[in-house]
């Protein structure tokens, strides 16, 4: 099987174990808990219990140890060991499969990767967890035959982000929705000695949230949905050239980012451009989203920020902001603690304690129903964009993480001039076919 999980933009790897308290009585377990496991529900409470995790979110380490600190005082018999990998995430995990030390709870990608790892997942269907998922984010954990297989991490947002205070420096009114007005955009800002474009083109997993919004036009030019026009180019029945969308706007889009970026693009990680976008360095910030917004106010808290969708075509309808959950987390269906471990996520996704995790600890759109928003801009201006027009389809999630990583590297390689237009089109319909699916 081909698998490859979603890497992030710096290396940490973090092993952190809670000391397990002494078994006995359970006077907290009911309170907050509004589910539990089906079977898990059943378990001893005095018989201690350790639930090990491997993930590969190192940006949620505090909210990950904080609701296993809650957990325990719920369940005094349960101690959770929290593993965090991002370099190498995907090779250590598959040889821990392998040799058949699969962790009780571990990390994926939403999308397609849910078929590739369904053996080794519980069905959490039935479960209160799976009812409580609001329907997008539901459909998102789901395998082809319909079965929940994973946890989401959050509920997301894909977006090109802004900074308001730039953009009317320069005399900028509305935020560019056509490919026109983004070339008089960039002329204005210009103008005023401003960068345009922020950019992280070092990480591969960047390529993807910027792809995926041309992805979704060209669907709607083609009159089918992104998972058809996915499915597609998978099964080599179309390519770049049908799609002027893909085969010129988008590659058009991406040479006004260089030519008008900050320097080195290469170079530039994530952290190098959420620094470059927070200090005003650039109006514009690419391949991003709502998860940025803590570490961009960390160092300017008085940005103002916007968002908008990208401007892909002539077609101003076709600019949305795109919204849904591309993280999973699993639950080993073998485990010997898969019980226990069902139970506890049932808590998190059901409790007044976590509803209130995502937002206020976690500070992320949650992905259950009933949850309030965190008090931060993005997730504020989504919501009030998605009273006036649908979000865009979360495209990436029809492809498989390996084929995203392969796309990274050939755009790497065609900003650095090692290969042309019509080379990296190629390569990318092959690398479709190849890596695209689980199949």
């Amino acid at each position: 099987m081909k698998k490859k999980f979603l890497a992030m933009s710096f290396s940490l790897v973090l092993l952190m174990g809670l000391l397990s308290a002494c078994g006995g009585g359970n006077n907290a377990a009911n309170n907050g808990a509004n589910g539990a496991a089906s079977e898990g529900g059943n378990a001893d409470t005095s018989k201690p219990v350790t639930i090990n995790m491997f993930t590969a979110s190192p940006e949620y380490t505090d909210a990950f140890n904080a609701y296993i600190e809650e957990y325990k005082k719920v369940k005094p018999n349960v101690t959770i060991n929290l593993e965090i990998m991002q370099a190498d995430y995907n090779t250590v995990l598959k040889s821990r499969i392998a040799a058949g030390s699969t962790p009780d709870v571990f990390q994926t990608t939403a999308g397609g990767d849910i078929d590739t790892y369904a053996e080794y997942s519980a069905d959490l269907t039935s479960e209160p967890l799976a009812a409580a998922m609001t329907d997008a984010v539901r459909s998102n954990m789901s395998s082809s035959d319909g079965k929940v297989l994973g946890l989401p991490v959050k509920g997301n947002l894909f977006t090109l982000i802004y900074n308001k205070d730039l953009l009317e420096q320069a005399g900028i009114t509305q935020v560019p929705a056509t490919t026109a007005e983004l070339e008089d955009a960039i002329a204005k800002l210009e103008a005023e000695g401003i960068t345009p474009f922020a950019n992280a083109y070092k990480e591969w997993w960047v390529w993807k949230h910027v792809f995926q919004h041309f992805v979704d036009a060209a669907a709607k030019d083609a009159s089918m949905s992104a998972k058809d026009l996915v499915d597609s180019f998978i099964t080599g029945n179309t390519t770049f050239a049908e799609h002027p969308v893909l085969a010129n706007n988008f590659f058009e889009f991406i040479d006004l980012t260089i030519e008008h970026g900050t320097d080195k693009p290469l170079e530039r990680d994530s952290n190098a451009q959420v620094s470059d976008f927070a200090s005003g360095k650039a109006a514009f910030m690419t391949g991003k989203g709502a998860w940025d917004e803590e570490a961009i106010k960390k160092i300017n808290p008085d940005i103002n920020i916007g968002i908008s969708g990208y401007p892909v075509s002539d077609k101003a309808e076709q600019s949305v902001i795109i919204t849904g959950a591309d993280q999973a987390l699993r639950i080993y269906k073998d485990s010997k603690v898969a019980n226990e471990t069902i139970e506890f996520f049932n808590w998190l996704y059901t409790s007044d304690y976590g509803k209130n995790w995502f937002s206020s600890v976690a500070k992320v759109i949650p992905p259950i129903k009933d949850a309030p928003l965190p008090d931060l801009d993005m997730p504020k201006q989504m919501e009030e964009i998605l009273q006036v027009q649908p979000s865009g389809d979360l495209a990436v999630n029809y492809s498989l993480d390996t084929f995203h990583q392969k796309f990274g590297e050939l755009m790497q390689a065609y900003i650095g001039g090692s290969q042309s237009k019509e080379q990296t089109i190629t390569e990318i319909q092959k690398a479709w076919i190849q890596l695209g699916s689980a199949e």
